[in-house]
């Protein structure tokens, strides 16, 4: 579980800033919204942030999204760039390197990331874990020379000169240990740890643009479960969706069409050899069943999910995703959560996540549906809510709710936040 991320010069984040999943002494909710992960360390499974457009919310969720992606990209390149973007309002800045702080849990033992790179390399890199209250060095990369100097705590990990050359030899300036580490067949079973929790329980953000409904597809072909959970949501939802049908069909295409596709990379070579013997591409097809209660009585329609609104079609993937999330214990980040969907979906989406007990899954929304503030304390807590907040020099600031005094005296959440007394709202020049 996410503990918390400090960032600094990083998109609109000019100065640091500190987003924390660490929860008060407020009890609310204690059953299922918090896990309690070390004695005196109480996490949240849910955090929402609000602010005017541009304000910076999408970019809080982009830094998780870029170590996510910076972690396990592997490249040959040296002059191929990090895609670390530093915070370009301010000449001091624009060549200044970025930096990022993760604390996190794998289980009981606590760990902390350390990461600083410009857009061409790496100027420092470290992991630590906790077996005490002090932590315990795993490795630390730096720059010498252009060149990634890697360097092993001997009491921790054991690694052989060998290995640790390869690793050193793969780890080019412009890449993270983790994804040259991969390209070794060694064993660092304490680093190896992380690894695996950055690779299974981190998911990647989702964004309006995303198109949620292939991916909720794709899930369904491969776990029937799935299906009936989105069955059995969609009918407490008030939709009126029967049943979902979804298969592979192969459509033909043209000789021109095969030579482009051909030249795929990513592209596997067993699939590129089956379209060239083929000459068709496999692609989901799925149909909705519809009941319906007419002068005829109950009647039921098949209807392509073409046919289907957007709302629907971003329901069942945003569900395949959180059911992903809920069963393998992993941080999700939705960005715009409302995003073609009807407020009272929104708020039901919500309430069936946050009711899982048990669970040490975490989402993280942003969101500008502002009635969802009077929920506090009745759907989450007050400790779960941020907000982001640009100034006059463009650079975005973080803060959270429970900074605010006064918070119990409050009857309406969302009118003083209209009222502008949390800021996070945009200054509409009259």
């Amino acid at each position: 579980m996410i503990q918390e991320l400090k960032i600094k010069n990083f998109l609109s984040f000019k100065d640091e800033v500190i987003f924390s999943f660490e929860a008060t002494k407020d009890k609310t909710f204690e059953d299922y919204q918090v896990v309690q992960v070390d004695r005196n360390v109480r996490l949240l499974r849910f955090a929402l942030v609000y602010g005017a457009n541009a304000s910076g919310k999408s970019n809080l969720l982009n830094a998780f999204d870029f170590l996510l992606a910076f972690w396990f990209s592997k490249t040959n390149e040296i002059d191929e760039k990090t895609d670390a973007i530093p915070f370009k309002l301010d000449i001091n800045t624009i060549h200044q390197p970025s930096y990022f702080e993760l604390k996190f849990y794998v289980n009981s033992t606590k760990y902390w990331y350390i990461l600083e790179l410009d857009e061409q390399r790496v100027y420092l890199e470290k992991l630590y874990f906790y077996t005490s209250v002090q932590p315990t060095l795993l490795f630390e990369r730096t720059l010498e020379n252009n060149t990634s100097v890697i360097q092993f705590n001997p009491a921790v990990v054991k690694v052989s000169n060998t290995a640790k050359e390869e690793i050193c030899l793969k780890c080019l300036t412009n890449m993270s240990f983790f994804a040259a580490r991969n390209q070794v067949n060694v064993n660092l079973p304490e680093i190896d740890k992380a690894i695996n929790w950055m690779k299974n329980n981190f998911m990647p953000i989702i964004e309006p643009s995303t198109k949620m409904f292939d991916y909720a597809e794709h899930q369904i072909l491969s776990n029937k479960n799935l299906k009936d959970y989105l069955l059995n949501f969609v009918h407490h939802a008030d939709f009126n969706i029967s049943d979902i049908d979804t298969h592979i069909v192969k459509e033909d295409i043209p000789q021109n069409v095969i030579n482009f596709i051909l030249h795929n990379e990513d592209l596997p070579d067993a699939e590129k050899e089956r379209i060239r013997k083929e000459k068709n591409i496999k692609i989901n097809k799925t149909t909705f069943e519809h009941s319906v209660k007419n002068e005829r009585g109950a009647e039921k329609y098949s209807l392509e999910s073409k046919l289907q609104s957007k709302g629907t079609k971003r329901i069942f993937g945003l569900e395949a995703a959180i059911y992903e999330q809920i069963k393998k214990n992993t941080f999700l980040a939705i960005d715009e959560m409302e995003c073609s969907l009807h407020p009272d979906l929104v708020e039901f989406i919500l309430k069936k996540f946050l009711e899982e007990k048990n669970n040490r899954s975490q989402l993280l929304i942003t969101t500008h549906y502002d009635p969802l503030l009077n929920e506090i304390d009745d759907l989450f807590r007050k400790d779960a809510v941020w907000f982001t907040e640009k100034d006059e020099t463009g650079h975005s600031n973080l803060y959270s709710l429970v900074e605010f005094k006064g918070l119990n005296r409050m009857s309406s959440f969302q009118r003083v936040y209209r009222n502008g007394v949390f800021g996070a709202i945009p200054n509409i020049k009259e």
